[in-house]
């Protein structure tokens, strides 16, 4: 029997039971479906942490205080026990470095911030006028910190958009005087709504770093924030970071320098991983897929007998009624596949409506993946019906028509 002929046979069969053949490509689809809509949310996961990463800055080093006793960076690095505070004077010692383009100083807290009777809690960053350059803040109005001496600074704050709503609603809030704990502050500047993995500027409100020690009574700071000059030189500036650090601190390395390609390398494995699982769990749907395929085509081998003996008795061999079967399994296994890669991608899209920052793209090999899985699962799982077809035996079963 030629290739078309089979494909004819194939087709005819598949169309004499149309509620058999629905279920076996509803289950196919839906296998496939599972596999491009998970992976989409594991690599759109991926996706959104790596863009969150660089949306915050580029050629980032971060020294935290604290030495960690483990190498290379893990979330728990986040949280270190401290055995020698971070200083302003630190953070200048920096720039010292061939390879530091920038040095940010962060000192963290939370305050109250008040203006015209309306009081609200908020959570002030301390730094200096190289922060919004190395975390690319942009401003909605105003400007930034002004420079000068880091260990002073002026009496000016940046708020963010939500704060500049509650507080001063239909009012300009450039050039207002606020009170944010017990210290007053003049409104200079108003950052541009961003949430994500970096800090929520919409809550936040920026005031030079050394008035901000003042106000938290600390002269601690809670991370300092390195730019390298260019990417090549992270690693050099990392080095020059530490180096500087030990000379401060009486030959002691008691701070943890982490790079921003040490976390996102991190997170991409993490993350790469969770793809390739939820792709594995998917998969067993594929596997279901398969052995009820298994199952109706037996039921249509037994409610064949009598059309497979009479091809027998026309010449066809074991071989060709072989063919025949698992040419009908492949392509009912094709036709689920290729409509469970439509709805997989359908539902991808959906996901990106939805949420328009969360980038469920599916990857490429996921797809040819789950095509191809549900075609070998299709005809892997056919053969037992195939071969029990094969081995009929032409006149028993005439006899039962």
């Amino acid at each position: 029997m030629r290739a078309p002929d089979l494909i004819r046979f194939a087709r005819d069969a598949a169309a004499g039971n149309p509620l058999r053949t629905f279920l076996l490509v509803l289950a196919m689809s839906i296998g496939v479906a599972a596999v491009v809509v998970l992976t989409a949310l594991g690599d759109g996961a991926r996706r959104y942490v790596v863009n969150e990463f660089a949306s915050i800055g580029t050629n980032l080093v971060i020294v935290l205080p604290g030495r960690s006793e483990t190498g290379g960076f893990n979330p728990g690095n986040a949280i270190t026990n401290t055995t020698r505070d971070l200083t302003i004077d630190d953070a200048l010692a920096l720039l010292r470095g061939s390879a530091v383009h920038r040095v940010a100083p962060l000192a963290v807290g939370t305050s109250e911030i008040s203006y015209g009777g309306r009081l609200r809690e908020v959570f002030v960053a301390g730094t200096n006028v190289h922060y919004q350059e190395i975390r690319r803040q942009k401003m909605a109005q105003g400007r930034f910190l002004s420079g000068g001496d880091w260990r002073r600074g002026a009496a000016e704050a940046i708020i963010g958009a939500k704060i500049r709503d509650e507080l001063f609603g239909a009012q300009p809030a450039l050039g207002q005087l606020v009170r944010i704990g017990d210290r007053r502050f003049r409104v200079v500047g108003v950052m541009a709504s961003s949430q994500g993995l970096g800090m929520n500027t919409d809550e936040t409100v920026v005031v030079p770093v050394a008035l901000a020690q003042a106000m938290f009574n600390s002269n601690t700071l809670f991370r300092i924030l390195v730019e390298a000059k260019s990417r090549e030189a992270i690693e050099t500036a990392k080095t020059q970071v530490i180096e500087i650090i030990k000379q401060r601190h009486e030959g002691e390395e008691d701070v943890t320098v982490i790079t921003q390609d040490a976390v996102l390398s991190t997170f991409d494995k993490l993350l790469g991983t969770l793809t390739l699982a939820v792709a594995g769990i998917a998969a067993i749907s594929l596997a279901v897929a398969g052995i009820l395929v298994m199952n109706v085509m037996l039921v249509s081998v037994t409610q064949r007998t009598a059309e497979i003996g009479l091809l027998k008795a026309l010449g066809a061999t074991g071989g060709t009624i072989r063919a025949a079967f698992l040419t009908e399994a492949a392509m009912l296994s094709l036709a689920g596949a290729l409509l469970g890669f439509l709805l997989g991608h359908a539902g991808a899209g959906a996901i990106r409506l939805l949420y328009p920052v969360y980038p469920a793209y599916p990857p490429d090999w996921a797809a040819l993946a789950g095509l191809g899985t549900a075609l070998v699962t299709g005809i892997v799982f056919g053969v037992l019906p195939a071969r029990r077809a094969a081995r009929l035996d032409p006149v028993e079963s005439l006899a039962k028509r």
